[in-house]
Formats: C-alpha cells, structure tokens, sequence
C-alpha cells in the first residue's frame, strides 16, 4: 500500500506512524471472512487513493468542541481501522454534566473526488444527565471516485440522553466503510440513526453496548439503493448488565440492480439478566434485478432475558396497491405513496427537522428513476 505510506502521515507522531506501519503489513479483508460475508470488499482498489484530511465544518457546537478526550478509540478489527488510526481528523464533542444542549449539533463531511481517501473521527461524550443531538453529514462536492473511512465513538454516561443521526448523500463514485462504537452507561438512553442514500458501496458497522444497569439503546436506519448501488449494514446490540433495553428498526428499498446486505447480533451477556431486545429489518425489492439479503442473529447467554427478532424481503404489498388504485389513484402514484408510507415510520423517529422533507424528496427521485 505504497499510497498509504507511513511518510505521508501528515501530522507525524509515534502513534499515527505505528499504525500506518502496522497497515502497511496487514492483509485486505475478503469476503470469505464472516464479518465481510456478501461484501463488495474484493472490488477495492485500495492503491488508486492517497490519504487527505478530511474537509469538515461544525455548526451549532457552541462551545462544546474539545480538543482532547478519554475514550478509548484503540479497537483494530482490520487494515482500515489502522489507516484511521494514521490518517484521521478528528472532532471532539464534549458535553458536560447537566446540560440540555439545544437544537442539533450538526458536523458536515464533504468529499472531494480525485481519488482521495478521508478519515474522519467523531468522538461524542455526553456527560452525566446531559442531552444532545448531533447529526453528521457526508455529502459530496464532485463525481469523482474517492473513499470515506469514518470512525464514530459515543459515549452516554449516566442517565443521559443522547441522539446521533447519520446522513450519507455521498455520490456515486464513493466507497464509505464506517464503523460506529457506543457505549451506555447506567440508566442512560442512546439512539443511532443512520440514513443510506449515496455511495457505490456503503458499509456501515454498528456496534452499540449497554454497560450500566437500565441503559437503552437504539438503533433506527433507513437506506434506499438504485442503480447498481450497494448498502451493507452489520450491527451488534450488545447487553452486559442487568435490565438494560435495545431496539433494532431497519428499512430499506432496493431497485434496479443494486443490492443491500443486513446482518444482525443481539448478544445478551452472562450478567445481564431481566434485559430485553428487539431486532426488526424489513425490505423492499422494487424490480426483477434487485436483490437484498437478511441475517438476524440471536447469542443468549443468560436467561430471564425477552428477544425477538424479524426480517421480511419482497415487493410493495399488493393489497395495499389494490386498495389505492380502487379509489382512483394511478399506480405509479399508488406506488410511490406505499414506498414512502413504508419508510414513514424511521423519517419518524429522525429528529433532522427541515432535513425530513429532503430525505423524502431524494427517496421520491430515486423512486421515479427506478427501470422495471
């Protein structure tokens, strides 16, 4: 990976040169490994990029950026974790103890073509009691292929209440493989919401972990694939303490001949008696050539435990067309107020405000350059 050598490291310390170092040894994931099963992974041309920073912009923070933090961002599942650890930029968001911050925090990525790769870090630490909501962007300012490698790390400390939303309006020419880590502690309340719209390839790795007694998480996402298009989600629900609470909602549509991949962990650990946890993905295929897979999973180590889970694959419901299309509605109005009915229900749970009228806006055009 000579595009990646530790000599280009742009802010040169010990840390950040080990870690390209360590990259440079690391083999690529491949798709016959189970965490990258279904994956695009072997379509990767890694060498065509050289790393950039990464253009981010911050509004609404109001005194709530830091330039350090606590966390521990030292996880390494694979070479990209290591290209982070060497290349990224990192926002800090740190909000302390009490404090209710109003509105939404909203941190914008936006990626240049030209064959570069970007590496942003996001780390929110939302004090004790608190409450925020951030929203993060990740937009596209041309056409031409580039790579996005983002790294999320929250941490929901006592009894606090945070809101995270993810938005990727990224073009199609970019590849995004992102990693998501959140930790709850006791009787705190987390929600990860991501919405999947760009991209050629859109890998997005959740994993969320109820640490404290009587913390909750959860998880809401809605992606939407058209072309040849491909969105790709794993998520962990992972519960270590007692009477902790997680909820799975995914929604997506694919069409034409793209592709979405789901796979899903609800881990109730040894201690964690009296916890509960759901996982719901449901999909919608809306031609012939498209195609969408599900994989929900349950690991129950304890018991005393309520699980469940479901996933559904097919076309827009008949019924509900018929019943459209009786009272005078043409189909293809018929059809484009069932699709938008079924992604209702995550617009919902978003607290993006305006952006919710947008994010219908662009599943419509989608909707209409659908081929049969």
């Amino acid at each position: 990976m000579l595009a990646f050598s530790p000599d280009l490291v742009d802010r040169p310390d010990d840390l950040r040169r080990a870690a390209a170092e360590r990259a440079q040894a690391m083999p690529m994931p491949t798709a016959e490994q189970e965490v990258w099963r279904y994956s695009r992974i072997g379509d990767l041309q890694l060498d065509r990029f050289h790393p950039v920073a990464p253009t981010t912009t911050v509004h609404g923070a109001n005194g709530y950026l830091a330039d350090r933090h606590d966390l521990d961002t030292s996880t390494v599942h694979d070479v990209f974790d290591e290209l982070s650890a060497a290349f990224y930029g990192e926002t800090v968001l740190s909000i302390p103890r009490g404090v209710h911050v109003p509105g939404s925090i909203v941190v914008t990525h936006t990626i240049g073509g030209h064959d570069e790769a970007v590496f942003p870090r996001l780390v929110i630490d939302a004090g004790e009691n608190s409450e925020v909501t951030v929203v993060e962007r990740f937009m596209s300012s041309g056409q031409g292929a580039s790579l996005v490698v983002p790294r999320l790390f929250v941490r929901t400390q006592q009894a606090a209440r945070l809101t995270y939303v993810a938005i990727n309006e990224l073009s199609t020419t970019v590849w995004q493989l992102g990693h998501q880590q959140a930790i709850g502690e006791r009787d705190s309340t987390t929600l990860l919401a991501t919405v999947a719209l760009g991209g050629e390839y859109a890998r997005v790795r959740t994993d969320a972990k109820v640490v404290g007694q009587g913390a909750s998480t959860r998880q809401v996402a809605l992606y939407y694939a058209d072309d040849n298009q491909m969105h790709d989600f794993r998520t962990l629900q992972d519960h270590i303490a007692p009477r902790t609470t997680s909820d799975l909602l995914f929604k997506g549509a694919v069409q034409d001949t793209a592709r979405s991949v789901y796979t899903g962990l609800i881990r109730i650990g040894h201690d964690a008696k009296g916890s509960v946890a759901y996982q719901t993905n449901r999909n919608l295929t809306l031609s012939a050539g498209a195609w969408a897979e599900s994989v929900p999973n349950l690991e129950i180590e304890t018991n005393d435990v309520k699980c469940s889970h479901a996933s559904t694959i097919g076309p827009i419901d008949e019924e509900q067309r018929f019943y459209l299309e009786s009272r005078g509605i043409p189909p293809e109005t018929a059809e484009r107020l069932v699709v938008l009915g079924f992604f209702d229900e995550v617009l919902a749970q978003l607290p993006v405000g305006p952006l919710a009228d947008e994010l219908r806006q662009q599943v419509a055009a989608k909707l209409d350059r659908r081929t049969r």
